[in-house]
């Protein structure tokens, strides 16, 4: 018995669509054509003529679990994920306990078994604890099925200790996920220091806090063949040194988020905490920097940094309020209606940006739609207008700017390995 996939609509390179069938056989994509061999036993999906995509991957998830399961849990972010067309996210490694010895990250993994939707690649941390101090055992954490190695949510801020990290991830042929920001640089800020904390009285974040430890890092992996990878890039001075560093030939790679995309900080229009993120919402500048950056190929692909907290930690303001939203299940609405519609990007681009670009970086095995794949697939209807509405979130948190927003188009049905993990009602 397999799955058909009938009356759907690929994205070709140059960006036309072709209609054509999917079979899926053992969690394998084994024929697309334009028919498809057919049996009794055979589960047939109507695709309405909507668009079919590899399942998109986001790099750079916070599940929260285990320890902060208040804010997130491994099933409900994977059920979030499954909704905004994710087939696989990657777990950020700021839990309690910190997966940073094989005890630990084995304990993740089998819980990531028991109760995840979508594939889940955890990471490990490059530091015990998280704390800055002890290099943690890559070798130890790679065996047990690290994806990658990051601090997330913390710079490394000796230029030694990261030297020394890079130098384990690069003979374990592992990448280095970094957060940029000079602690030294912080001075308890909580939003960009620009116009808006001016008008709002409030610390700012400068933008040379995450550029010139970049600019450290790019100097550093040159000098290790180290594959370093920058998080959630966020100003127009981290951009021109990434694409210096890619320019010398240094193997670097970066991500952008949604939210940085799309917004910026005159969009803060009072101490709403739903805007307050790490890195911070920048300029209008750093906001069509980072744009043209993902379209000349300096920021490789788009991911959400997801990180759920709960609603009273979000109800304490700008000043006491942690930093982080949430983004799995607007991601591509958000992208597409803004950027697409518009014509600012291609349909192509943007889901090449969301599957083939991270898998293709992080040498994944998914991210593509072609016979032999694994089927990880996401079926879209570009045409369905709807508000964004937070209580409808399957994720615990509903810390979102979002909320409101009119937007076009909706991932309606996610399958991972040949199995629906997710259904639009509507679709169904």
């Amino acid at each position: 018995m397999g799955i058909i996939i009938k009356n759907v609509n690929r994205v070709l390179f140059n960006n036309e669509l072709q209609l054509c069938q999917i079979r899926i056989s053992n969690g394998v994509i084994s024929e697309i054509g334009q028919k498809v061999r057919q049996s009794n036993e055979d589960v047939i999906i109507d695709g309405k003529e909507h668009i079919i995509s590899p399942g998109f991957i986001d790099v750079h998830v916070h599940l929260r679990e285990p320890g902060g399961e208040a804010k997130e849990t491994i099933e409900t972010g994977t059920n979030a994920a499954a909704k905004g067309g994710y087939t696989t996210i990657c777990a950020m490694p700021n839990t309690n306990p910190v997966p940073d010895n094989k005890k630990t990250l084995e304990a993740i993994y089998e819980r990531m078994n028991q109760t995840a939707k979508v594939n889940v690649l955890p990471y490990a941390s490059i530091t015990k604890g998280l704390k800055g101090e002890e290099l943690s055992n890559m070798k130890e954490l790679k065996d047990a099925g690290a994806f990658a190695f990051t601090d997330d949510g913390v710079g490394i801020q000796t230029a030694d200790q990261m030297l020394q990290a890079m130098e384990d991830a690069a003979s374990l042929d592992l990448a280095l996920v970094a957060h940029c920001e000079d602690n030294s640089l912080i001075h308890s800020g909580v939003m960009h220091e620009g116009v808006t904390s001016k008008r709002m009285h409030l610390k700012g974040i400068p933008s040379v806090c995450e550029s010139v430890q970049i600019a450290r890092d790019v100097l550093l992996a040159e000098a290790t063949g180290c594959h370093y990878h920058v998080c959630h890039v966020s100003t127009k001075e981290s951009v021109r040194v990434i694409r210096d560093a890619k320019r010398a030939g240094i193997r670097v790679t970066a991500e952008v988020t949604p939210h940085h995309l799309l917004l910026n900080e005159s969009d803060i229009k009072e101490s709403n905490s739903n805007y307050k993120m790490n890195p911070p919402l920048r300029t209008k500048a750093d906001q069509q920097a980072l744009l043209t950056g993902l379209l000349d190929g300096t920021i490789d692909f788009i991911a959400t940094d997801h990180a759920p907290h709960t609603e009273e930690e979000k109800g304490r303001g700008m000043k006491e309020a942690p930093f982080g939203i949430v983004g799995l299940e607007t991601a591509f609405s958000l992208l597409y209606t803004h950027f697409v519609q518009t014509n600012i990007v291609t349909l192509r681009q943007l889901l090449d940006w969301l599957s083939f670009k991270p898998a293709q970086v992080f040498g994944m095995e998914v991210g593509s739609l072609k016979i032999g794949a694994k089927a990880n697939l996401t079926l879209l209807d570009i045409t369905k207008e709807w508000h964004i509405d937070k209580t409808t979130f399957l994720s615990k948190g509903r810390n979102t700017p979002f909320d409101k927003w009119k937007v076009t188009g909706k991932p309606v049905l996610t399958i991972v390995e040949g199995e629906i993990v997710f259904e639009e009602d509507y679709y169904v």
